[in-house]
C-alpha cells in the first residue's frame, strides 16, 4: 500500500464503524445506534416472514450438523470455517437438535402447548430470533469494518493503561463495552467471539468481557422501565445500572469463576506480559496509531467481505439454535414449575434488611431473570410499590446473564464459559448489584 493512502485506509473504514456501532442516534422510544435502526427497518420490511425463515435456518443447521457426525463428507474437513460451524461436540448437536425440534413446534403450533405457547417458545421464535436475525446480518456483515482496519489496534494501544489495572483487560476491550453499552448486548458477544477466535483475547479475558460489558442496549432499558410504570425515572434507573455494572466489573474478574479462568489464547500459547508494551520513543497514541495504519494496509476487499458473510452464517447457523434450545426449556421451567419461586426465598431476608417493600413478591422475580431479563419486570409490574418496581427493573438489567439471550449466545459461541459459570457468575451479579441499586432506590424514593 502507498504510505500516501494507508492512513485513509484506517480512519474512513473506522469512523464508518465508529457511527454505525457507536453514535447514539435519537428514535421514537429514545437512543439507539444506526445498527440498530437498520435492524429494526428490516424487522419491518420482513417482519412476517422471519420466524419462517429462521425456523428453517435451525433445522438446516440441526440437520447439517447430523449428517455431518454421520457421513464425514470430505469437502467439510477440508474447509477449517465448515468444520467448525457443522463438526461440534456431540452435547451441542444435540442441543441443535433439540432448538430445531422446538423451533417447529412453536412455528407448526404443534404438540405440548407448554412448548410452544407465546410465553415460552413463542416468545423466542416470534420475538427475540426476528431480533437476532436481523441484528446478525447487519452486525455480521459489517463487523469488519470495527475489527480488520485497524481501530482495535489504535484503541488498544491508548487505553491499556486504564483497562488492564481497572477490569484486567487489554485496551482493545472498551470496543467491545462501547458497542454493548450504547448498542446491544448481542453486537458485543459477537465482537468478543470473533476475537478470541482469531487469537487477539485470551480465555480469561473473553470471559470477562462476554459476562461482564454484554449489556442490553439504553433502548431495551428504557422498554424495562416502562413495563414497571417508571419512565419518568429513567435518568436515575440507568445512572444505577451503569454504577452497579462497574461495580461487577471491578470486583468479578478478581475472583472466582472468572479469575480461575487460563491466561491462555484459543491455541493454548500464553499472554506474555509486553504484549501490549509501547517500544521506546512512543508514546502509547503515536504507537497504536502506526500498528493501526499497518493493519489497515494488510486488507484485501475480498476477504473483508468474506469474513462478514462468515460471521452472519456463523451466527445464524452456529448460535440461533442453540438460543432456540436453552431459552425455551428456560422459560418452560420459569411458566410450569414453581422452581424460581423457591430459588428465591433465600433473597426474601436480604430484601427485607435493604428495607424493600413486599419482598416475598420481589423474591420470586430475582432469580426467574435468569430465564430471561423481562420476566422480572412483567412479573413486577403489579407490585404496589414504585420502590420494589424500580428495584426489580435495575436488577433484571444488572444481572446480565439470561439464557433466552446473552447466555444462550455466550454458550452457543467458542468462548469458555460452562453453564455452571453462567448461573455462578449470575448470583455473584446479583449479591453485588443488589445492595447498590436498594441504596439508590432508597435516595429516590
Amino acid at each position: 500500500m502507498h504510505e500516501k493512502t494507508s492512513p485513509w485506509l484506517f480512519i474512513v473504514p473506522s469512523l464508518i464503524g465508529i457511527l454505525l456501532f457507536m453514535t447514539p442516534v435519537p428514535v421514537e422510544d429514545g437512543l439507539t445506534i444506526p445498527i440498530a435502526v437498520m435492524s429494526n427497518a428490516l424487522q419491518e420490511l420482513i417482519g412476517p416472514y422471519i420466524p419462517s425463515i429462521m425456523t428453517f435456518l435451525i433445522v438446516f443447521a440441526a440437520s447439517a450438523t447430523v449428517m455431518v457426525k454421520i457421513t464425514r463428507p470430505a469437502f467439510i474437513s477440508h474447509s477449517a470455517f465448515l468444520a467448525a460451524l457443522f463438526d461440534v461436540t456431540p452435547v451441542w448437536a444435540v442441543v441443535r437438535v433439540i432448538g430445531a425440534i422446538f423451533a417447529v413446534m412453536t412455528f407448526f403450533q404443534i404438540g405440548p402447548e407448554a412448548v410452544w405457547s407465546d410465553v415460552t417458545g413463542g416468545t423466542l421464535l416470534l420475538t427475540l430470533l426476528p431480533v437476532l436475525f436481523s441484528v446478525f446480518l447487519f452486525a455480521g456483515l459489517l463487523l469488519p469494518l470495527l475489527l480488520n482496519f485497524g481501530l482495535l489496534e489504535f484503541v488498544g494501544y491508548s487505553l491499556t493503561k486504564v483497562m488492564r489495572p481497572l477490569f484486567k483487560l487489554p485496551g482493545r476491550s472498551s470496543v467491545d463495552a462501547l458497542a454493548s453499552w450504547l448498542g446491544d448486548g448481542t453486537v458485543g458477544v459477537l465482537l468478543t467471539s470473533r476475537q478470541y477466535e482469531d487469537g487477539l483475547y485470551t480465555k480469561k479475558e473473553a470471559a470477562i468481557i462476554g459476562t461482564m460489558f454484554s449489556v442490553v442496549s439504553i433502548t431495551f432499558c428504557l422498554v424495562v422501565i416502562q413495563q414497571v410504570g417508571l419512565a419518568d425515572y429513567f435518568i436515575p434507573f440507568y445512572v444505577t445500572v451503569i454504577l452497579a455494572g462497574i461495580a461487577c466489573a471491578l470486583i468479578m474478574p478478581r475472583i472466582p469463576p472468572l479469575s480461575r479462568k487460563p491466561d491462555t489464547f484459543i491455541d493454548g500459547t500464553p499472554r506474555k506480559e509486553d504484549d501490549e508494551a509501547v517500544p521506546a520513543g512512543y508514546s502509547s497514541i503515536s504507537y497504536g496509531y502506526e500498528q493501526a495504519v499497518k493493519r489497515a494496509g494488510q486488507n484485501k476487499l475480498s476477504e473483508t467481505v468474506q469474513d462478514g458473510c462468515k460471521n452472519v452464517l456463523d451466527m445464524w447457523l452456529g448460535v440461533a439454535p442453540i438460543v432456540m434450545a436453552l431459552g425455551t426449556t428456560a422459560l418452560i421451567i420459569a411458566e410450569t414449575t414453581p422452581v424460581f419461586q423457591w430459588l428465591g426465598l433465600p433473597f426474601i431476608p436480604l430484601l427485607e434488611l435493604l428495607q424493600i417493600p413486599f419482598a416475598r413478591e420481589a423474591s420470586e422475580t430475582i432469580m426467574i431473570g435468569f430465564a430471561d431479563m423481562f420476566l422480572p419486570a412483567i412479573l413486577g409490574e403489579s407490585i404496589p410499590s414504585e420502590l420494589t418496581r424500580f428495584v426489580i427493573a435495575a436488577l433484571s438489567v444488572s444481572q446480565l446473564i439470561y439464557m433466552s439471550e446473552i447466555g444462550g449466545l455466550l454458550l452457543g459461541t467458542k468462548i469458555p464459559v460452562s453453564f455452571k459459570d453462567l448461573l455462578i457468575i449470575f448470583l455473584i451479579r446479583t449479591l453485588i448489584s443488589l445492595p447498590i441499586i436498594a441504596a439508590a432506590a432508597h435516595i429516590y424514593f
